[in-house]
């Protein structure tokens, strides 16, 4: 049988593209799986990993994430010659189209109200101008989506929640697949003379700097530097790593003591659950997708605002933590294994086809 996955056009397979990304090489072995994307780009990306995509070469005007917002801004219809065999998933939040599953990720609108604080000022100014009318067409589309789509999937409780406060119904929640055999423990002997952070446009960086002046080494990584602040970039507890390979990645976390992840909105987080199937705990917020996957003295903590988050990572960083963290890191990260997670997109798949 086919299997139809329609995709944003991302740059690459990190980011909103990697779930469907992870679960179309799991099914593979039981669907005919293909990639629809507006973006050649995008498509050229899905196929160096192995896997068919077509495209139907829309041009975009910008890059990185505020590609994303542009495909949002043009959404547009797409309409599928289906003869009722193929299964098809929509993975995007650009365009609507008839489809058996959505896989809802977040509102774009309520990740940028949580991000504005962070912005630049340009895109505060921007965002501040035209909220209302972004709010009017977020809440237009994704109500569009939920009545061309037979099930409607979050990928997590928060997620879940933002929806149906929009009155939107959600049929289930099932959490983004993380290659657990890739995102691996590296070494028994961990370094732990440093703290892992990311750093991105979700970024809450005014607790990284609070931390680090209470004098814990941080080590960040993440492509988008641009977004960093001056008082981050020249921090003397802080080194800048900027874009790590995969290879390197796991190696970060590996080694470090804990990873710290403050963030201003996560509808689910793969920071830390890479983190924890590397073995390192997690410290970050009880709130949103990281307070659903950390399991709170066992995988990691969960701090209920910056000041208490400042106070334990400099607590942590002092005094450390019982060993058997690391474990008890990894086996819940296995729970959102890409095998675990593909079998219950089988179980709902075959349901919709019969």
């Amino acid at each position: 049988m086919d299997l139809v996955m329609f995709v944003d056009p991302l740059e690459g397979l990190h980011g909103p593209l990697r779930p469907a990304y992870l679960l179309a090489r799991e099914l593979r072995g039981s669907y005919n799986v293909t990639f629809v994307t507006p973006s050649s780009e995008t498509a050229e990306a899905i196929r160096s990993a192995g896997l068919e995509a077509v495209s139907f070469n829309r041009r975009y005007f910008l890059r990185g994430s505020l590609r994303t917002l542009e495909a949002w801004l043009r959404s547009m219809r797409f309409n599928v010659d289906n003869d009722d065999e193929a299964v098809v998933m929509n993975f995007s939040q650009a365009f609507l189209v008839d489809a058996d599953v959505y896989y809802a990720q977040g509102p774009i609108t309520r990740a940028l109200d949580d991000m504005y604080p962070e912005m630049r000022p340009l895109y505060r100014a921007i965002y501040r101008a035209f909220r209302r009318l972004f709010i009017l067409h977020d809440r237009r589309f994704n109500r569009g989506l939920r009545r061309a789509s037979r099930l409607f999937i979050a990928n997590s409780s928060f997620t879940r929640s933002m929806y149906e406060a929009w009155g939107i119904r959600v049929d289930g929640v099932i959490y983004p697949p993380l290659d657990t055999s890739f995102f691996r423990p590296v070494t028994s002997r961990p370094s732990g003379d440093y703290v892992l952070t990311y750093v991105g446009k979700e970024t809450a960086f005014s607790a990284i700097r609070r931390v680090a002046d209470a004098g814990v080494k941080i080590r960040a990584f993440g492509s988008k530097i641009s977004h960093v602040p001056d008082y981050i970039r020249g921090h003397p507890n802080i080194e800048l790593l900027g874009r790590v390979s995969d290879e390197e990645l796991v190696e970060l976390y590996s080694n470090a003591l804990f990873t710290l992840f403050p963030f201003t909105h996560e509808p689910f987080g793969y920071v830390p659950v890479e983190s924890m199937a590397c073995g390192t705990p997690v410290l970050t917020y009880a709130a949103q997708g990281p307070g659903e996957t950390v399991i709170h003295g066992v995988t990691g903590w969960l701090a209920k605002d910056e000041g208490s988050l400042v106070d334990m990572a400099v607590r942590i960083w002092r005094e450390g933590y019982p060993s058997d963290m690391r474990a008890r890191s990894r086996e819940r990260a296995e729970q959102f294994d890409a095998k675990v997670i593909a079998d219950r997109w089988l179980e709902v798949l075959r349901g919709v086809k019969g």
